[in-house]
């Protein structure tokens, strides 16, 4: 299914019933970064899983992918399928998305998971590193850039010991275009800092973090558990940053303990 917000044509995908989760996938892969998750939802819960600006089968637009234009996507996507209030969950920019969404609409968040992310704004060095990224895409393609990719964002356990997924987050990144990867790197290159905002989160919280996850290290998801008040962290074991992907029945069961908690209705 598709909707247009901001010049851009969105995909979404929806299944189950129950009350809403809303799931975001992490740069640069797709909706289907959840599908070995969904076997634990989609009984009792209401799924919509869009592919984020540029990822998957939604088109860039025109511009940066900021998470200003993440959040509004988002927005648009509950509108118009009529949902006042659900859970969100994000991974890694979903997450830099969620922080977005609840500035602008908090009234529609019932709990977040906050899985694989940070709260802090880019740093200078890795503003510097990402628009030597999108001139390396710009000039040799997707291709060398996702292999470079692959090993900082999926964890040592996982590619000695899981070639299968391995190999199917090689196939989700090889959706992304040109374009899209551009549009996204300059996105998250500024996206603003949100430490000021986790004080203001006042539903319940899942933070989720990664034992062998380098790109967002536990210290990062401490700074998530510190300054939300009443949130909870989980470590997953031999899991990178994709740790919703590599484990998916742990980080499922951790997801599935958190929401029948809530008893949502």
């Amino acid at each position: 299914m598709k909707l247009t917000s901001d010049g851009a044509e969105l995909f979404y995908d929806a299944k189950g019933s129950g009350f809403p989760l809303v799931l975001l996938h992490p740069f640069p892969l797709n909706h289907h970064f959840w599908d070995e998750c969904l076997p634990l939802f989609e009984h009792r819960y209401k799924l919509l899983l869009p592919d984020l600006r540029g990822h998957g089968d939604s088109a860039p637009g025109d511009g940066p992918a900021t998470m200003e234009r993440h959040a509004q996507g988002l927005l648009r996507l509950c509108d118009e399928l009529k949902i006042g209030k659900a859970v969100f969950a994000g991974v890694s920019i979903g997450g830099y998305v969620l922080f977005e969404f609840w500035r602008q609409a908090r009234d529609r968040v019932a709990a977040l998971i906050l899985s694989n992310t940070r709260a802090s704004a880019e740093t200078t060095e890795g503003r510097i590193n990402r628009e030597k990224s999108i001139q390396a895409v710009r000039q040799r393609g997707p291709a060398p850039f996702i292999e470079e990719l692959l090993p900082k964002l999926l964890s040592r356990s996982t590619l000695e010991t899981r070639p299968d997924r391995v190999a199917a987050a090689r196939t989700m990144m090889s959706r992304m275009t040109v374009a899209g990867i551009v549009a996204n790197l300059q996105g998250m290159a500024v996206r603003p800092d949100s430490i000021p905002t986790l004080a203001t989160i006042n539903v319940p919280a899942l933070v989720i973090a990664g034992e062998e996850d380098t790109a967002t290290p536990r210290s990062d998801a401490e700074v998530m558990k510190q300054h939300i008040s009443g949130s909870r962290l989980k470590l997953v074991p031999r899991a990178g940053h994709y740790a919703a992907f590599e484990q998916p029945e742990y980080v499922g069961k951790l997801i599935r303990g958190f929401l029948d908690e809530l008893k949502l209705s």
